[in-house]
């Protein structure tokens, strides 16, 4: 909850600002005159939120959206029950009612709220689904939010702090809810000769952190349900896999439970390579030069996140420049996400919008164009008939050519 606690605080300090008018210039043709741009809200908007976050990711849109102005109707994921209905007890309660709803149900209620007429849906879930909230949405020319998830890569050179790389590598995965996060590293990428030193220092922080018996630690998050468990144990199983694996693999599923675990040298046509995994299996690919890794990552669908770990300026600059994912971090993971000044959202199969800070209020508004004109400068030239001199006038004035303006008013 501290993500949200801290949003609530961020608009309720910077409402003001951002609602008021933003005055923009105004070209020489429509002298004399003044512009604004001016925010409103688009109506009444739709969240439909996810289970892996289930507070932040079903209120922190739904923040974005009462400071835009609008009503909100909110879906929380049905695999999240318990706060679900927490939320249903305590937004009823606290919220004005008139202006804050939640719909609680599982797919026969998002269908039907699908059938209505938003004027904004806000999706945070799988490609599957966005395809189905977008193809509702199609039929009311609806606009959308969608924030999917992806294959977000990991790229590690070879001249990083190591053992400050694994952690930082550790937390992102397996600290944020055992993988279930859609920013959460999917894969990684590194040279054949340092991937045994990356591997060794996985394992090392790994115990650390975990113990040699990770599946009773009580810092390692349970699998969300035995359907993902199942999910989950399906991607293990695979012939193409099952001799990959180069630490972990344990898995209770009495307690849902599934330790950290390291897969080396995958198959790129595995299935484990070919979805979004969203649990504790990391598989590591190598290559001869970590440059290559861009043309790796390029070659598939945009991912939501993309981490590098290098010291390597040159390398740096051509990653942010080359590889073209929702959001970037360099020598971090998942820590871009906490930053209220950068716009959260994905782009081609991760998503579309954007939304965090000032990008929440952004998201919910429309921003409406406004001139203002007084009834002076008026220009005969503008009306019927049109002369050569008149036209020559007008094409100065469009051109935005001041001498040309001039010339014309001499008759020059």
């Amino acid at each position: 909850i501290a993500l949200m606690k801290s949003s609530c605080k961020l608009a309720l300090q910077e409402l003001k600002h951002w609602m008021t008018p933003q005055k923009v210039k105004t070209p020489i043709t429509t002298f004399p005159s003044s512009a604004e741009i001016v925010s409103e809200p688009l109506g009444v908007v739709l969240v439909i939120s996810a289970w892996n976050y289930p507070f932040l990711l079903s209120l922190e849109p739904v923040i974005g959206a009462i400071t835009a102005g609008n009503a909100v109707v909110l879906k929380p994921s049905e695999v999240a029950p318990a706060t679900s209905s927490l939320l249903a007890k305590f937004l009823g309660e606290y919220m004005d009612s008139s202006a804050v709803k939640v719909v609680e149900g599982a797919v026969p209620e998002t269908s039907v709220l699908l059938e209505q007429k938003w004027d904004k849906i806000f999706y945070t879930g799988n490609g599957r689904v966005g395809r189905i909230v977008a193809a509702a949405a199609a039929k009311h020319l609806t606009p959308l939010v969608l924030e999917l998830g992806g294959k977000s890569p990991v790229v590690v050179d070879s001249d990083v702090n190591l053992m400050v790389a694994a952690r930082r590598i550790i937390v992102g995965k397996w600290g944020c809810n055992n993988g279930q996060a859609c920013i959460a590293p999917d894969y990684i990428i590194t040279t054949k000769d340092y991937v045994p030193k990356l591997v060794d220092a996985l394992k090392l922080e790994l115990e650390k952190f975990y113990g040699m018996d990770p599946l009773n630690s009580e810092d390692l998050s349970r699998i969300v349900n035995s359907n993902h468990f199942a999910r989950l144990k399906k991607l293990l199983d695979d012939d193409k896999v099952s001799g990959k694996i180069v630490h972990g693999g344990q898995m209770d599923e009495g307690i849902l439970k599934i330790a950290p675990t390291i897969l080396l040298d995958v198959p790129e046509d595995s299935l484990i390579m070919n979805e979004e995994i969203f649990g504790p299996l990391l598989p590591i690919l190598t290559v001869d030069k970590v440059e290559a890794s861009f043309g790796m990552i390029n070659s598939r669908d945009k991912p939501l996140a993309a981490y590098l770990f290098s010291n390597k300026k040159k390398l740096k600059e051509e990653f942010v420049k080359t590889v073209s994912a929702g959001g970037l971090a360099v020598n971090d993971t998942s820590l871009h996400v906490a930053v209220s000044t950068l716009p959260f959202g994905g782009v081609g199969e991760s998503g579309m919008g954007a939304y965090h800070g000032k990008f929440s209020f952004d998201a919910f508004s429309h921003k409406k164009a406004v001139l203002y004109r007084s009834f002076a400068g008026d220009a005969p030239a503008r009306y019927p008939p049109y002369t050569p001199a008149k036209l020559r006038f007008l094409k100065a004035l469009l051109n935005g050519d001041i001498l040309g303006i001039i010339r014309a008013l001499f008759g020059w």
